[in-house]
């Protein structure tokens, strides 16, 4: 039986932090208390003290690449960047290559996770414009949602047929996660962009081309729309001022039918930043200005919006160096997001315990995912200790994706993950992963 004790940790869970230690067995926090004692001599100690113990992160927005685009990243070199960062689960997009959106290619890709992922895992089926028939057998009990987007994407994932878009919400109970930009709008921008410019466009025009307003017009429709025929939603990656006010923190997240996400890239960059950065921070929806910035943080803390994740979807340097029009958008981010936020901790914009609340408890809660997501007594041991003195510098060297680059890279961390544990197994461990997949595929309290 695996057993490992974590001493004198400043434990952060459900609001607030207290110094205690926990005990795992197998798979699953056994007990958590003041003072335990070993009971019997194969029992791992690890000393936490000075460090936060906090329920391993869960993403709910990734982009892993596996099938057909693993030349950016795969389920394998991804997952191990994200428990190095303390994302103990993570839930993956179907825009990969085929697109995930029959169920045969779901499942596809739940069973390469469970060969290779270093992380819990589940993966969404993707909605289009004729696959209503497939979407309607998604199993709520071990598929995370649904994925809609309503701008432009890869392949055939652009949903934009009005009457299809309203009969997909209302014909499912599960979530329905949305990425909300206008097609129509974007396009229109984009030929103004491309008259003067042609394909090599400045990238510092990319939130005014992927404008404020797309995003506002789409993700408005979208709750609207949600309203009307009562669906779950949730909106991701929320990117504008204008946006923030679509959502409330009047009710319990419980109750709550329309939720919202911001990702770290949002929160830390703005336009601003695109002269030094330039195609490394071109995101959709795209970095906006400090005043939109500042809008996403006091949504983030007083409520509004619930969940912290990445979008982390990376591509090659080569592709990012080309022209404007084809320099595709993303970038990897699963690695730094826990010790960004933490940075942020640093500089007093948020508690630990609100960013274990929007990146742990908060993805369980809107999921749904069975007993993960808090240190509980009978819940599995997905936890990471973070080091609020331990810092570093990010550099190619210690970069994990794929990918081997980072917006982060040469930024100085005040904050290090130094273990990382999965179902109970210690997989990342003195800035080392193990070489261990002990990820399991998420289930859901859902009928």
């Amino acid at each position: 039986m695996n057993r490992i004790l974590i001493k004198n940790a400043r434990i952060v869970n459900e609001g607030t932090i207290f110094e205690g230690d926990v005990l795992i067995e197998d798979k699953f926090i056994k007990e958590i208390a003041e003072k335990i004692s070993p009971k019997s001599s194969d029992v791992q100690i690890i000393d936490a003290e000075g460090s936060f113990l906090i329920p391993g992160a869960i993403d709910d927005q990734v982009h892993f690449r596996e099938p057909g685009l693993t030349h950016k990243g795969t389920i394998e070199t991804e997952s191990r960047a994200a428990v190095a960062g303390g994302i103990t689960s993570f839930i993956e997009q179907p825009n990969t290559v085929p697109n995930a959106v029959t169920q045969e290619l779901l499942e596809q890709k739940y069973q390469r996770a469970a060969e290779t992922s270093y992380a819990n895992y589940s993966f969404m089926m993707g909605g289009t414009n004729d696959n209503l028939e497939e979407v309607l057998k998604t199993n709520p009990r071990n598929v995370a949602g649904i994925k809609l987007f309503l701008g432009s994407s890869t392949g055939n994932m652009l949903v934009d047929d009005e009457q299809v878009l309203e009969k997909i919400f209302s014909s499912t109970k599960m979530l329905i996660a949305a990425h909300c930009e206008d097609e129509a709008t974007i396009r229109t921008n984009l030929e103004k962009y491309k008259e003067e410019y042609g394909d090599d466009i400045p990238v510092k025009f990319h939130p005014l081309i992927r404008s404020a307003e797309a995003c506002y017009i789409s993700s408005s429709r979208a709750i609207a729309l949600a309203k009307k025929t009562g669906a779950r939603l949730h909106v991701f990656h929320v990117s504008t001022a204008i946006e923030t006010d679509l959502f409330t923190n009047k009710i319990p997240l419980e109750d709550k039918m329309i939720t919202a996400e911001v990702c770290v890239h949002h929160l830390w960059f703005s336009d601003a930043d695109y002269e030094k950065k330039g195609a490394l921070i071109k995101w959709n929806p795209a970095v906006k200005t400090a005043e939109d910035r500042q809008a996403l943080w006091n949504a983030l803390l007083d409520d509004r919006i619930d969940v912290i994740a990445t979008d982390h979807a990376p591509h090659t340097l080569d592709e990012k160096k080309n022209p404007y029009t084809s320099s595709p958008s993303g970038g990897p981010l699963v690695q730094h997001a826990v010790v960004a936020m933490f940075e942020a901790y640093h500089q007093k914009k948020i508690s630990v315990e609100k960013i274990v609340e929007k990146m742990a408890h908060n993805p369980a809660r809107i999921f749904k995912i069975e007993k993960r997501g808090f240190i509980r007594e009978g819940y599995y041991a997905d936890l990471a200790i973070v080091n609020p003195g331990l810092p570093w510098n990010v550099k190619k060297e210690n970069i994990l994706y794929k990918c081997g680059w980072s917006p982060f890279e040469g930024v100085n961390f005040k904050s290090r993950i130094t273990h990382t544990f999965v179902n109970g197994t210690l997989v990342y461990n003195n800035f080392k992963v193990k070489d261990v997949r002990c990820g399991d595929r998420l289930l859901f309290e859902r009928e």
